[in-house]
């Protein structure tokens, strides 16, 4: 009788006395991706429009790195190339509140400029109207207002490039691509601002830990002669650089991730070794060719798929790293 009633007090303990909770899950997921304006082109000339859900699932990957999977959560944060400004900006980033079923407006984006001149040049659609989509183009970063405050944002920076026909050495003939040395006449007069960067600094509401955040499209130019402005190769020969805001922003910021597509091939991981970040993906991102490239300081879960999207619905495929904080 003793006994039993000693085990009922034990039962009873254990009944009552509350499970120890779980640690929350605490992974910043970042995502990196030219989007070419949402129009890819095809090897026969042609180009297919692609819709900002249609890319999204395209993107998008679990932990696993699977896409089209019911493990894809909402990303953090999406810094992406090439959109025509605040208005295909704006769309995307609601495209992307609805897939998870949060109200327009929950994520917000940062753009470079927000209606861009068109610029002139062949964008190898042979649809003209497919190709005139590609012809306003700027840079942005978008936010999951859920899980990030937005502290600051810098101003926007210019790329460097070698104006043709300038003789290159180590960086000599090198500029910034800005007016007014960029390209001359009517016809590429805009074109410098698909390159401007831009840069934000973020706090992880549920821990207060900082976060930033930077754009960058480096011009074509820069795969044969490595410019980030005048005189300048850029860090480590690779023609990046961050503007002197950003870089203010940057160093006070706990978590850094910086999304390129750099037009040029070779950039290595400890490029930005510098700043104390390592650079993610090692398998081509355009063609047969890396051109794009994302790097982060932070702890960068693994990746089976290289941190690399090979389905993603773009000219470029997109890159990712899910921080842990």
């Amino acid at each position: 009788m003793i006994v039993n009633l000693v085990l009922a007090a034990a039962l009873t303990a254990t009944t009552l006395t509350p499970a120890t909770p779980a640690a929350t899950e605490r992974v910043l997921r970042v995502y990196s991706n030219n989007i070419e304006n949402l129009v890819r082109n095809n090897p026969d000339g042609t180009c297919t429009r692609i819709s900002g859900p249609d890319h999204l699932t395209s993107m998008l990957v679990d932990d696993a790195g699977a896409t089209g999977t019911s493990g894809v959560r909402a990303p953090d944060l999406l810094i992406v190339q090439q959109v025509r400004g605040t208005g295909q900006a704006t769309a995307y980033a609601d495209q992307l509140s609805a897939k998870f079923g949060h109200p327009a407006g929950t994520y917000k984006a940062i753009v470079a400029w927000d209606d861009p001149e068109p610029w002139g040049g062949s964008h190898h659609c042979s649809q003209q109207e497919l190709g005139d989509l590609k012809k306003k183009q700027t840079n942005a970063i978008l936010y999951n207002t859920r899980t990030l405050s937005l502290a600051a944002t810098s101003k926007y920076w210019s790329a460097g490039w070698l104006k043709p026909g300038t003789a290159y050495d180590n960086g000599a003939g090198c500029t910034l691509y800005k007016p007014p040395s960029n390209d001359d006449g009517a016809t590429y007069a805009y074109k410098w601002k698909r390159t401007s960067a831009i840069a934000a600094k973020f706090t992880i509401r549920e821990t207060g830990t900082t976060v930033f955040a930077a754009t960058m499209h480096l011009p074509e130019q820069n795969g044969k002669n490595a410019c980030a402005g005048a005189g300048d190769t850029g860090i480590a020969g690779s023609g990046i650089h961050v503007g002197a805001d950003a870089t203010s922003l940057m160093n006070s910021s706990a978590i850094r991730v910086i999304g390129i597509d750099a037009n040029r091939t070779g950039i290595g991981p400890a490029t930005l070794g510098g700043f104390g970040m390592t650079g993610y993906g090692a398998k081509a991102t355009m063609g047969t060719k890396k051109i794009d490239y994302l790097f982060v300081k932070g702890t960068v879960l693994p990746s089976s798929v290289d941190h690399t999207v090979s389905g993603t619905k773009s000219n470029h495929l997109a890159l990712y790293g899910f921080i842990s904080y």
